[in-house]
């Protein structure tokens, strides 16, 4: 018999496969009575567990490959940093000398107790965390258990393997970085989970928060993996199979079709130029962009230069790391955004507290005003490296004008230290302000004012004027990037910048949506930068569109407050010609 399950879709396009299932649980965990004389070796053991753990997790760390997602190594960080956590690595000693009970019980009571903590904490984001902690606490009781993990080799899967799992962390990630598996499913993980953003990354089939996939499919079965919809079917009969095998072919076919423009150039059928350009998070990812055809790079994530290590890189640091893109990129616009940290990219050595609620606390812009030395050591790093190429430097989570000035008063101070110290700059430096908050898409006006251009974050736009936390799969759903709210907010913004002469961008997941694109472009924008993986569909959509002829759709769709008929003009729209 069939089953369908349905859950998050993360993208990738469409796997069939037989299931590998991937087993780590605590739940047949055995608890017995130490003596005393025993205590003091089962305390040594659980230490040893603890240290093989460490060992485990840095070199994995270290063996991250050069083409791996950037977020990678700050999720490997993170989990070696909770690891170091007292309530991990002290608290179940304790359990074990007053309980006089083994290793592995104790750090079961412990790890029920910590989750009891977390599903009690009402922030989604922290709660979201608990995956993090189960997973380093799974990877302590295996070195307990004193089996390897129970996990494939990678030499051992084959193309049509679908790893099925509760949960995988970013380290099994690194285990697997050699393997030829089709897709991967999980029961837990929301939208921008770890896991969703490294299944992205890598562009494999995946379909995470299926909450029972791991109970209701056994090894070897045939299932089926649709990253676009949701879906996982298991068991397929030969109908659904055979459809889904036509679907298959149609996907890989389009690909390869996709594949032909890849150097043409993104015109309209009217002629209009629209500019498609690219998101970075490291220094190495410039290579792949010099591939693909885009015409520079629209936001480089320079935070990811801060995680993933112990302590702040210096200035020279930087300076290599922005020098080396500016200059590969050859003259082609090169966007960094200052360090956006904190909230869930907090490195270890920051010493802030950690906010209730860190998505409306100390991060972005705010962090870096509060942090005025930090900030202008990067400021200096970006104008020394803009000699080398055209770099444009880009503010995150401004709020409002106030924020803007002090932003470029710390651009200005670096600008005058350099010029004390005889170090060159360019003079032509570009600034721009983030539109990632309703508030500062409200005020865009008085902001456009000070810089050279503006860039939309719809990531974090759609969460704030939504209150969507992406990361709780409950509410995932009512992440709507076509909300009547946030589709005002988009359209203000465009047009603010149009009337003032300042140009305008998109950098969140809208750009890379080819199905908002003839949307995005009706509204007026010219510029979408996005993950490179994405640039020959949102290509394909700009080549068949011509303005003319969408442009009344999408006002339609602008001039409406009912979801349903904006969804129904939304399919309208990308089923004409264009």
């Amino acid at each position: 018999m069939s089953i369908i399950l349905h859950g998050v879709a993360i993208g990738g396009g469409i796997a069939i496969g037989r299931a590998h299932l991937i087993s780590r649980s605590m739940d047949d965990v055995a608890h017995y009575l130490l003596e005393d004389h025993e205590i003091p070796a089962e305390k040594t053991r659980f230490d040893e567990a603890v240290r093989a753990t460490r060992k485990e997790l840095e070199m994995l760390w270290g063996s991250i490959p050069e083409n791996a997602p950037a977020e990678l190594g700050a999720f490997l960080s993170l989990h070696i940093m909770l690891l170091g956590d007292v309530t991990i690595s002290r608290e179940p000693r304790e359990i074990i000398e007053k309980q006089r009970c083994n290793a592995e019980w104790a750090l079961k009571l412990q790890c029920d107790h910590l989750i009891e903590q977390f599903d009690a904490i009402e922030e989604d984001y922290l709660r979201e965390r608990k995956n993090d902690v189960l997973q380093v606490v799974e990877r302590i009781f295996t070195n307990l258990d004193g089996d390897a993990p129970q996990l494939p080799a990678p030499e051992d899967l084959v193309e049509d393997h679908i790893l099925v799992a509760h949960d995988l962390s970013p380290a099994d990630m690194v285990y697997f970085k050699d393997s030829n598996f089709a897709a991967f499913i999980t029961d837990v993980g929301g939208a921008t989970s770890h896991t969703a953003i490294l299944g992205r990354s890598l562009d494999l089939p995946s379909v995470i928060a299926l909450h029972h996939g791991r109970e209701l499919i056994r090894q070897d079965e045939m299932i089926i993996v649709d990253g676009q919809q949701g879906v996982v079917i298991i068991n397929p009969d030969h109908l659904v199979l055979n459809e889904y095998r036509r679907r298959l072919r149609a996907w890989r076919g389009a690909r390869r079709k996709l594949s032909s423009i890849r150097k043409s150039s993104a015109v309209t059928r009217d002629g209009t130029v629209i500019e498609l350009l690219a998101n970075i998070e490291r220094p190495q990812d410039v290579e792949e962009v010099r591939e693909s055809g885009v015409v520079g790079i629209g936001l480089f994530r320079s935070e990811f230069l801060f995680l993933g290590r112990d302590t702040l890189p210096t200035e020279d640091e930087q300076f290599e790391a922005y020098r080396h893109v500016a200059a590969t990129m050859k003259g082609m616009p090169v966007t960094i955004r200052t360090m956006d940290l904190g909230a869930d990219k907090s490195p270890k050595w920051l010493g802030h507290n950690q906010a209730d609620n860190p998505a409306l606390g100390l991060t972005g812009i705010r962090l870096c005003l509060a942090e005025p030395l930090m900030f202008r050591a990067q400021l200096r790093a970006l104008l020394r490296a803009s000699v080398h190429g055209r770099i444009r430097v880009l503010f995150p989570m401004l709020n409002s004008l106030p924020e803007l000035r002090q932003a470029l008063a710390q651009f200005e101070y670096a600008k005058e230290e350099l010029r004390d110290e005889g170090i060159g700059y360019a003079d032509d430096v570009e600034v721009g302000a983030m539109i990632e908050i309703p508030s500062a898409a409200l005020v865009a006006g008085s902001l456009a004012k000070h810089v050279d251009f503006l860039s939309i974050g719809t990531n974090d736009l759609i969460q704030y004027t939504l209150a969507i936390d992406r990361n709780d799969d409950t509410v995932s759903h009512l992440y709507d990037p076509i909300h009547p709210a946030v589709l005002k907010l988009i359209l203000h913004t465009i047009k603010t910048g149009i009337k003032a002469n300042v140009p305008v961008s998109v950098c969140g997941e809208m750009a890379g949506d080819a199905k908002l694109t003839r949307l995005l472009l009706g509204m007026g924008l010219r510029k979408f930068s996005m993950h490179p993986a994405n640039l020959l569909a949102v290509k394909q959509q700009v080549l068949t569109s011509h303005l003319d002829e969408i442009a009344p759709v999408a006002a339609r769709m602008l001039r409406s407050e009912d979801p349903d008929k904006i969804a129904d003009l939304l399919l309208l729209l990308n089923t004409e010609p264009g």
